[in-house]
Parts: structure tokens; C-alpha cells; sequence
């Protein structure tokens, strides 16, 4: 079992930045790979970003490219994800979600957390 615990969360204004950060414990040893979903209000989860555990190999949807960045710090069992130029569209809860057999943009992960709410006020 994999426990992921997300914070970061807040409101910030549309052009501002936050960051999430998403800790890891238990068989972490065992994950492949780590990823980023949102979810708004009426909608579906949908994927943001992910990246290759041991590799760092990351892919992100074209909402956000360029402006979030998905990062890992190994020994911390950290990933964070980095927001930049905030629009009021992606106002979401933001949830961390593991995976110890594959990294997918689907939500078919193994582990999730329990998610942190991200307002962007226009």
C-alpha cells in the first residue's frame, strides 16, 4: 500500500502561482510512476501531468504546458507541481495518484490522495 497526502491548495488570483505538493509513504519503493488529476465541479477527472518515478520522465496535458511543471525529490518521496499563470479555468480539486505497474493520462491509477481544492479567482 502506497499513502499519498496532498497540500498546497488555496486561492490565488487568475495570474498568480502555487505550488502542490503530494508526500508518499509506504511501499513507495514499488512506484513507477506519480501523477497529477483535477476534477471541477459537474466534470470529470482529468489528467494534468505525470512523471516516471525513477527516470523523470514527465508528460503533461496540453492545458498545461508551459505553464505547470511536474517535479520529483527522491529521498523526500515528494512530488510537487508547480502552477504558473493561474486561469480561473483551472479551478479543480487536485488530486496525487500512484502507480506501481504503469504511467498513464488515464485515471487508472493504483493510489490516490485524498485531493486539495485549487481556486482561481478572475
Amino acid at each position: 500500500q502506497v499513502q499519498l497526502v496532498e497540500s498546497g491548495g488555496g486561492l490565488v488570483q487568475a495570474g498568480g502561482s502555487l505550488r502542490l505538493s503530494c508526500a508518499a509513504s509506504g511501499r513507495t519503493f514499488s512506484t513507477i510512476a506519480m501523477g497529477w488529476f483535477r476534477q471541477a465541479p459537474g466534470k470529470e477527472r482529468e489528467f494534468v501531468a505525470a512523471i516516471r518515478w525513477s527516470l523523470g520522465f514527465t508528460i503533461y496535458a496540453d492545458s498545461v504546458k508551459g505553464r505547470f511543471t511536474i517535479s520529483r525529490d527522491n529521498a523526500k518521496n515528494t512530488v510537487y507541481l508547480q502552477m504558473h499563470s493561474l486561469k480561473p479555468e483551472d479551478t479543480a480539486v487536485y488530486y496525487c495518484a500512484a502507480d506501481g505497474r504503469k504511467m498513464v493520462t488515464t485515471p487508472q491509477y493504483d493510489y490516490w490522495g485524498q485531493g486539495t481544492q485549487v481556486t482561481v479567482s478572475s
